[in-house]
């Protein structure tokens, strides 16, 4: 049934795009491309309005869910009774004329060889951003290799023609090297000085009050001019890089630097993407456990070194990261784990590692000098959340994060204050 469904949805998407002729920002990357697409929602819907511009909701960056995004419907499952409706609307917005946004802001995922190639055979877009692939990327086991995986990802903006602009991550060299040689104008943003858009004297603050629990500010930069700007309630320099894409976009679009800055002061933290959240004993939550990738991991642990030795009001606090597996990475997963857990051996007081890597990550941290009697391990997420519980002390922070397989959300909701 699913491909029957999918090869509707198809034809139809490709129908409706060509009578209402959306412009189109395609996103794609192995990290970043959630909140790089709600970044760039912010400055669209700050500029033009709510009503002109659609983005993916929650995982809709696939074969199914891309096409549903056209349609601003959500799924029907595996019901027919369910879809029945969804296409008399479908058909409906065909036939007749209603009012649609002028922009789509879509993410597209790539869990396999061909799935970008499959979504732009249908999706004509004028602007392509790539955010980050990394050293190891997230899915890479369903590819030959992660050159492989670069090569599908890059089809987003090879895909575009001379009118088109590609916006990519400069300070990801794979990213950077993708604009070589292609029809479209080329953009790239980083904290790099030979970025086109650069973020400059960033600085976090731990505010830590009843409000905000932190704030990001930063000097965004390009052609020589400068505004300052700011992210709440972010944690770590990696939520600037969303910040600098949506601010390419805002620039191919004519949207000047200090109205792009008002915006970015409105982008939300996604639930569990980086988001502070205040938990039991006065501890800080760090809530990363949506998904998974070497790439991402590693930034999440370097956000930790905001609380190396003291904090806001001099306050001590432990650094617990708690782990879980990485998947889809097949025969990277050893080397990775490795890597993560020799990462948080560096920077934790204390580590929980979940899911059946959980030895390599223990076996990463001892690597790094950590003491065996600070590392737990678990299989599941249930099993190690009331132990988490118990573990935790006044003013500690915890940086949780895996795969959404392994359910790292069910340790949050554990923690988290009431």
């Amino acid at each position: 049934m699913r491909k029957i469904l999918q090869k509707i949805l198809r034809i139809l998407a490709k129908i409706a795009l060509k009578k209402y002729k959306p412009i189109v920002i395609a996103i794609t990357g192995s990290v970043g491309k959630t909140s790089t697409k709600e970044a760039i929602y912010a400055v669209f819907k700050n500029h033009f309005g709510e009503k002109r511009v659609r983005k993916n909701e929650k995982n809709y960056n696939n074969e199914i869910g891309v096409p549903l995004t056209i349609f601003n419907l959500e799924t029907g499952g595996n019901s027919i009774l369910k879809w029945i409706p969804k296409f008399i609307k479908i058909f409906w917005m065909i036939i007749f004329k209603i009012e649609y946004p002028d922009f789509l802001v879509l993410e597209m995922g790539a869990d396999k060889p061909k799935d970008i190639e499959y979504l732009l055979n249908f999706v004509e877009h004028r602007v392509g951003v790539i955010t980050a692939i990394g050293e190891i990327p997230v899915h890479v086991e369903f590819f030959e290799s992660p050159e492989k995986v670069v090569e599908e990802k890059r089809k987003i903006i090879t895909k575009l023609d001379k009118n088109g602009v590609a916006i990519l991550n400069y300070d990801d060299e794979r990213v950077r090297k993708m604009g070589d040689s292609i029809d479209a104008k080329v953009l790239t943003y980083g904290l790099s000085e030979k970025a086109d858009i650069k973020a400059t004297n960033y600085e976090l603050k731990l505010l830590l009050n009843e409000k905000n629990i932190s704030e990001l500010n930063f000097k965004l930069d390009f052609g020589g001019s400068s505004v300052p700007a700011k992210l709440i309630n972010v944690l770590g320099v990696q939520h600037l890089y969303s910040a600098l894409a949506a601010t390419a976009v805002g620039i191919t679009f004519n949207i000047n630097l200090v109205e792009i800055s008002q915006a970015l002061r409105e982008v939300v933290p996604i639930s569990g993407r980086m988001h502070l959240i205040k938990g039991i004993k006065n501890s800080i939550i760090i809530d990363d456990s949506y998904n998974a990738a070497l790439l991402s991991m590693e930034a999440g642990l370097d956000a930790l070194k905001v609380f190396q030795n003291s904090s806001a009001n001099e306050i001590k606090r432990r650094k617990i990261a708690v782990l879980g597996d990485m998947l889809e990475i097949g025969k990277y997963s050893e080397q990775a784990h490795i890597q993560v857990g020799k990462k948080a051996g560096e920077i934790a007081d204390m580590i929980f590692a979940i899911g059946n890597c959980a030895g390599f990550i223990e076996q990463g941290a001892i690597n790094a000098g950590f003491e065996v009697n600070k590392i737990f391990k678990f299989s599941t997420s249930d099993e190690a959340k009331l132990v988490i519980q118990k573990k935790i002390q006044e003013n500690d922070v915890i940086f949780i994060k895996g795969s959404h397989s392994i359910k790292m959300e069910n340790i949050v909701e554990e923690i988290m204050a009431r």
